[in-house]
């Protein structure tokens, strides 16, 4: 007779561990939640990139390196901080975005972190990203224009190359050069 209550303990413990299951395995898909709504697309900005140097480096003169001690004497002197990056996005002329991103670091001395995301209309765009990172403040160090072809729920993400030319496009269509 002692093998009954572990028996009954056994079926029991499956039973749980099956009703779990049918729960974990319902609740994986149900509610059904889409983060955007029907007809939508997202486009990503998403990279980081230091402006240039707020002051131009400096050469010292003669009289300022024999004022500084031996180990000190470099030949330039470089301010830490940078400018800040400026974005415009322009989706079918219109602004979609016009935000200066602030250099990170204590010292204001790091890259600027740039992420921002908008829901637009799923469809055919045409995209126009322009960015400035010189001193100056006037006119716009990088530019791209493209015809984009954006399907219902799909995430366009655009990141920053340099050494690839600017702005680059990292979905499958990836837009086409207009």
């Amino acid at each position: 007779m002692p093998r009954l209550p572990e028996t009954r303990t056994l079926l029991l413990q499956v039973l749980a561990y099956g009703l779990f299951a049918l729960m974990l395995g319902y609740f994986s898909n149900r509610p059904v939640y889409s983060r955007l709504d029907p007809g939508q697309a997202l486009i990503t900005l998403s990279f980081n990139h230091a402006g240039q140097r707020l002051e131009e480096c400096r050469r010292y003169t003669q009289e300022e390196l024999n004022r500084l001690a031996p180990n000190m004497r470099r030949p330039m002197s470089c301010s830490r901080e940078r400018v800040p990056v400026h974005i415009e996005i322009l989706l079918d002329d219109r602004l979609v975005l016009s935000k200066d991103f602030p250099p990170t670091g204590l010292a204001g001395d790091a890259a600027s972190v740039i992420y921002y995301k908008v829901t637009v209309p799923a469809g055919r765009h045409h995209l126009r990203l322009r960015m400035r990172d010189n001193r100056e403040g006037k006119g716009f160090d990088w530019e791209r224009e493209a015809r984009v072809e954006l399907d219902e729920a799909e995430n366009f993400v655009i990141d920053f190359r340099e050494e690839q030319g600017g702005f680059i496009f990292l979905n499958e269509n990836g837009g086409t050069d207009s």
